[in-house]
């Protein structure tokens, strides 16, 4: 369980609240057990007044008002402390998967484009929602169960030793077994869990993408296909779901059949000793109480053990996660003004996941406020050179500078809060329309988006909706066409505002004459922003201070027209 040692600090912060628990726990315990000796003292008295014609009974009868009220007093309070018990270990529990979920998602955000590139998103989001609810199964049941059958075995064998040892040695010796027992179910249960969740999760991949894909399966009028395939992937969940609801009805026959047994150990050992007057019958009585208290608490030993492995190997790919560190870290903290000077000198890079240098020795200089458009054909290194500019990549070799300083050594909050990116392939969230383009900035008005939304020349078409600017555009924007999904990113990126603006062919779905119309549009808005245009149209170079052509990852012409 060494991989669980990570989260020793998380039960040291939250020490108060776990200390608690550990008092309710003892408390809870305390008054369970301490009703059941009143419980035989009951029947004790019972018998006697069914027996004894000769006993005063108004005094056996007030003996029996005073046994029943501690007997309803202390389940009161069991009650009630078992109550604050779950108010403190499972808050707790809560508290710590709060913090660590928070941390997990912040250290995904730090990560390096090309880390997240090499991690698949349902192994991301499995770590973020599977295996720290299994982590905190761990911290809230794994825990409190343990601890409360640690404490109720502690009580509860005093109190039975004090009242017959040898029925004591024959109530708790099958207890073990059954824990074992219970444990091996357990195991092959979690192993069938996990097999149906993985067929559950097949489910979901398939019908996600095929809504999301809903066009193209129209188109091709595969509506059939799909829901053949969907149907196939539902029965092979059903047959998992039934093989676990299979061992599940093992689960509950063998506890049942360990609690009769024990039953009719207790009734038979017990009333042995009763013929013999070695025990009273309210003794008997006591045993019953004790066990079935004890039994429970004993099963779930098994289901703890196999929910601690779980939480073990779940805490283990977590911590295998969190020791992934960005090779982009951010060194600055400083506050200054961005200017947009942007120099390359010989850089290069390889994509590590394929081994293919897409820049080699690149270097050019634009100084704040011009344009430089960057042509060549697909896999020249155009976007290799936008997301170096961005920072979501670090170049192998060379250096870039902004204002004349090493891109490394800037504040990378601050620096790109400066820039405004409008990548190839257009990336709506599934929200409404004005909450895509005011994306970019705090509290946007609704003056700002529509503004910006008009020199992005899609003003027109947002007010044709039924809802405007409220139209939902779904996942991933599905709703709206390719030109549409590219005209909302390039206002998301000029309501920001930037010093440096990076279009990459982000007016490849365009036609010529609303390519025409943005450009004009944003000639005033950009004038004294530094701009990079990546394009393969000509018409897209028209107002650029100078171009460039790119040919594998090697500039081919340079060439400064303004």
């Amino acid at each position: 369980m060494k991989a669980l040692k990570t989260l020793n600090p998380y039960f040291y912060k939250h020490r108060r609240l776990l200390a608690w628990g550990l008092l309710f726990i003892i408390l809870s315990n305390f008054f369970a057990i301490y009703k059941v000796q009143f419980i035989g003292k009951s029947v004790n008295v019972i018998q006697q007044v069914l027996s004894d014609k000769h006993s005063s009974k108004e005094v056996l009868f007030k003996a029996l008002l005073i046994n029943a009220s501690i007997i309803v007093g202390s389940s009161v309070l069991s009650g009630v402390f078992t109550f604050m018990m779950r108010q403190t270990i499972i808050v707790a529990s809560r508290k710590i998967e709060y913090e660590l979920k928070n941390k997990i998602y912040k250290h995904y955000q730090d990560l390096s484009f090309s880390l997240l590139k090499t991690t698949s998103i349902g192994d991301l989001m499995n770590r973020l929602s599977e295996d720290v609810v299994a982590i905190r199964m761990y911290l809230g049941p794994g825990v409190m169960y343990v601890i409360n059958l640690s404490v109720l075995l502690t009580i509860t064998t005093i109190y039975m030793l004090a009242t017959d040892i040898r029925m004591t040695l024959w109530t708790l010796l099958p207890l073990p077994l059954l824990s074992y027992a219970i444990y091996k179910v357990s195991s092959i249960i979690n192993k069938k869990s996990k097999v149906m969740q993985k067929s559950q999760s097949a489910i979901s991949t398939f019908v996600q993408d095929s809504f999301s894909g809903i066009r193209v399966v129209k188109f091709f009028n595969k509506e059939k296909y799909i829901e053949k395939n969907y149907n196939a992937k539902v029965s092979d969940y059903m047959l998992k779901a039934l093989d676990l609801a299979k061992t599940e009805a093992y689960f509950y026959t063998i506890i049942l059949l360990v609690i009769g047994l024990l039953n009719v150990s207790i009734l038979y050992i017990g009333g042995q000793q009763y013929i013999h007057g070695k025990t009273s019958v309210g003794t008997i009585a006591d045993f019953f109480m004790y066990i079935n208290i004890l039994i429970w608490p004993f099963s779930m030993v098994g289901w703890v053990t196999s929910v601690n492995q779980r939480a073990e190997a779940s805490m283990q790919r977590v911590n295998e996660f969190m020791q992934m560190e960005s090779e982009i870290k951010n060194i600055n903290t400083d506050t200054y003004k961005i200017k947009g000077d942007i120099e390359f000198r010989n850089v290069s890079y390889t994509y590590p996941n394929t081994g293919i240098q897409a820049l080699k020795n690149v270097s050019f200089h634009i100084k704040a406020g011009e344009s430089l458009a960057i042509m060549g054909k697909i896999g020249s290194g155009k976007s290799t050179i936008a997301l170096l500019l961005c920072r979501l990549l670090d170049p192998d070799s060379g250096e870039i500078l902004i204002d004349g300083k090493n891109l490394k050594d800037h504040n990378l909050e601050l620096y790109r809060d400066h820039i405004g990116f409008i990548p190839q392939e257009s990336y709506l969230f599934s929200d409404s329309i004005e909450s895509n383009i005011g994306f970019a900035v705090d509290q946007p008005t609704q003056d700002e988006i529509e503004k910006f939304a008009k020199i992005a020349d899609i003003h027109k078409n947002i007010v044709e909706f039924r809802y405007a600017y409220k139209t939902l555009v779904g996942e991933r924007g599905i709703m709206l066409s390719g030109g549409q999904k590219q005209r909302i990113s390039i206002a998301r990126a000029l309501i920001k505002k930037p010093k440096i603006l990076i279009f990459d062919d982000s007016l490849s779905a365009l036609d010529t004459e609303t390519e025409e119309n943005i450009l004009s549009n944003i000639e005033q808005t950009i004038q004294q922003k530094t701009s990079i245009i990546i394009t393969h149209r000509e018409s897209s170079t028209k107002n650029a201070h100078a171009i460039i052509h790119l040919d594998e990852g090697i500039i081919t012409d340079f060439t400064r027209v303004k």
